[in-house]
């Protein structure tokens, strides 16, 4: 048997970045070959990612990437915030963004089959996921164009909250307020027009059903003035150009760009872990259950 010597194990180190253990382990494994282990630790860190994937994964962090005319938007998620804070978890969703703005992929399952560098990009997260043991997701991205004005971003302090927004006209300093005001407020949707008609039908019945409760016995016509006020209201609340300015509460967004010249053509908001429902957990009875004792009744 070959002899497992410190240099060879730092070596397979760096050119997998697993831990030394595991590093010492497949090199034993396999006779000291370093191919042969490379691909024993990749193997084994993809059977581990398959066993992780169940667990939920609603932490994480936003990356940018840009080129001339796109930015790019890429949610990569993880268990704890302890994981998202490092670098090589971030470095992996800075690469799928780059990858992402400079390819253009048509779905998420061509962006994470993309190689970036020797691997593709779903190779490496399953590698990451081997090595530190937690599930990781690259959960969603979007590619933004540049319209016929500035093309801006926004990331809140931590990277937990992006936004990008593409202006049909107007300067770069409005476009980066209203990028943070997306960022704040949450905007669904750019105008009124642009909501959904289920969206609204939905709301109605459920502004109806109010209504009904609180204008028993009023005229048909009052009862349909008061539907249709709360849902302008509800239109206003969930519209980029019909919310207040965050800076000025005093005029809406579609007052400010009025009076900027400027027109906003799309807008893209990423909070991390939005929309994942994220588990409970009662750690102490969890650490019981891994002992084998059951908790007292």
């Amino acid at each position: 048997m070959a002899q497992i010597t410190a240099a060879l194990v730092k070596e397979l180190r760096d050119r997998t970045g697993a831990g030394m253990g595991d590093c010492k382990k497949a090199l034993e494994a396999t006779d000291g070959n370093l191919d042969a282990a490379a691909e024993k630790l990749r193997m084994d860190g993809a059977a581990k990612a398959d066993k992780k994937a169940g667990r939920t994964a609603a932490e994480g962090v936003l990356a940018f990437a840009s080129t001339a005319d796109a930015v790019a938007i890429v949610e990569l998620n993880c268990e704890t915030d302890f994981v998202a804070k490092g670098e090589d978890f971030r470095g992996l969703a800075k690469r799928a963004a780059e990858a992402a703005v400079q390819q253009r992929p048509a779905s998420l399952e061509a962006l994470v089959n993309i190689k970036a560098g020797a691997e593709t990009l779903d190779e490496a997260r399953r590698a990451m996921v081997g090595r530190i043991g937690e599930n990781m997701t690259i959960r969603r991205f979007e590619v933004v164009t540049k319209a016929g004005g500035p093309l801006v971003t926004y990331m809140h302090p931590g990277d937990k909250i992006g936004v990008i927004l593409a202006m049909d006209a107007g300067d770069e300093a409005t476009g980066k307020d209203l990028a943070m005001h997306v960022a704040a407020m949450s905007p669904r949707y750019l105008d009124a027009a642009s909501v959904p008609a289920e969206v609204l039908d939905s709301e109605r019945r459920i502004i109806e059903a109010q209504v009904a409760e609180q204008a028993a016995g009023k005229p048909a016509q009052i009862v349909e003035k008061m539907v249709s006020g709360k849902l302008a209201k509800f239109v206003a609340e969930i519209t980029l150009l019909g919310q207040p300015f965050v800076k000025n509460p005093d005029e809406t967004v579609e007052k400010l760009l009025k009076s900027k010249n400027a027109r906003v053509a799309r807008f893209v908001r990423y909070a991390v872990g939005e929309g994942i429902e994220k588990q409970q957990t009662d750690f102490a009875a969890e650490v019981m259950a891994q002992a084998g004792i059951k908790a007292s009744t």
